[in-house]
């Protein structure tokens, strides 16, 4: 079906706002609702969206990456750093590291599939989705040591996904280029290393201009298309350069927290267009869903979903022991990290349009995944929370 964009861009907002009132009630994740419905209007089913709309994902992909970096880059503030202390930052770094290496283990060494495939598979996997936390947390009213320190874990877990995935897809990127030619694994780190010194440097060269004017913004609009239009620059220029867009904006970000102490204007000014941004990302995520590469979703996303689980919760593990945590923090932290969205989306739309050959295994195993891990992500971090004792009386919650 031939639809004009527009219309196609209406249908997107309307139906996804009445999804969003049906996936509300039944207490299903917003991006699972929204990825459910990209599927359903996409052109696997009905066909509702134009092809314009559809070719124009990885650019829209490029703009949310670029916002949702900016916002992780607040993480990096130094005041939080100090106020996290050193059990969070061991556990998260442990955590993350823990999934990249042993999917990216795995799917080398027993799926046997390339080594730059198996580097993206193991980057992505780092991502936790801190909003399917914060709402079990929020809805079961979790009080404590153990809720505090995981609060504190899933705020910073993405920041280091996108380092991970930003230096493993530039070795990505250079092995498979020079795979032909059988390029060193040693050779290839040095190109990723360029690529992300280039974005530190851009981020935090945008971050000083940033500070420049921004003490002279003072209306609602200003913030605005100020924090707007730094975003896009810094998005366009790694682009052009061919650095890493997350970490140039997550940079970006981090520099502006820090340059301009106790000043976060800039990180809500954006709040009014995120929303529909994000909708029209995960809709266009689910859309590209390929119903041909499914098929390889059975040993794929078995792989996938069982190792990243198991490395979470085991450099979780080691992380919590290295930082001294308590002992029902070291036993259950990780299983409060199994869901997974949006920054693993944005990083496998990513993956699919550098890598077409593989692209489709990769997007299409994260999506699935994904809406698993969505469902069975707030069950057990419910499960975690009440074993570490921070839910105190079940009488008194809310039905599930």
């Amino acid at each position: 079906m031939h639809l004009d964009p527009i219309l196609s861009l209406g249908i997107i907002f309307l139906t996804g706002f009445i999804v969003s009132r049906i996936i509300d009630r039944i207490k299903l994740p917003a991006v699972t609702g929204d990825l459910i419905l990209g599927i359903i209007i996409g052109e696997e089913f009905l066909n509702l969206l134009s092809h314009k709309i559809l070719s124009s994902s990885s650019f829209v992909s490029n703009i949310v990456l670029g916002f949702i970096a900016f916002s992780i880059g607040q993480n990096f503030s130094l005041e939080r750093f100090k106020k996290i202390g050193k059990t969070v930052l061991f556990i998260s770094v442990f955590e993350a590291a823990g999934a990249w290496v042993l999917v990216t283990l795995a799917f080398h060494l027993l799926l046997h599939q390339p080594l730059y495939i198996a580097l993206v598979f193991g980057a992505i996997a780092s991502a936790t989705a801190p909003a399917a936390t914060v709402m079990v947390i929020k809805e079961y009213r979790a009080r404590g040591i153990f809720t505090s320190i995981l609060l504190g874990v899933v705020a910073i877990d993405d920041a280091w996904c996108l380092i991970i995935f930003s230096f493993s897809l530039a070795i990505a990127r250079a092995l498979s280029y020079h795979h032909v030619g059988g390029m060193m694994l040693l050779e290839a780190m040095g190109h990723g290393l360029i690529e992300i010194a280039g974005a530190f440097v851009l981020g935090i060269i945008l971050g000083f201009l940033f500070k420049l004017f921004a003490k002279q913004i003072r209306t609602e609009q200003g913030l605005e298309i100020y924090t707007l239009g730094f975003i896009l620059i810094a998005i366009g220029i790694a682009i052009h350069l061919h650095l890493s867009v997350l970490l140039s904006s997550m940079v970006l970000g981090a520099t502006v927290v820090n340059t301009l102490k106790g000043d976060e204007r800039f990180f809500h000014a954006l709040k009014g267009i995120e929303y529909p941004l994000y909708l029209l990302f995960f809709v266009l995520a689910g859309a590209n869903l390929e119903l041909e590469s499914i098929k390889h979703l059975g040993v794929f996303g078995s792989v996938y979903l069982f190792t990243r689980i198991l490395g979470k919760v085991l450099g979780a593990k080691i992380g919590a022991f290295l930082g001294h945590a308590p002992l029902n923090v070291q036993r259950y932290i990780g299983f409060g990290l199994i869901p997974q969205a949006g920054v693993a989306l944005g990083v496998a739309l990513i993956a699919k349009n550098d890598f077409p050959a593989y692209g489709g295994i990769i997007f299409d195993t994260i999506i699935g995944t994904t809406v698993i891990y969505e469902i069975i992500g707030p069950v057990v971090t419910k499960w975690a929370l009440k074993k570490a004792g921070d839910i105190k009386s079940a009488a008194t919650l809310p039905n599930t």
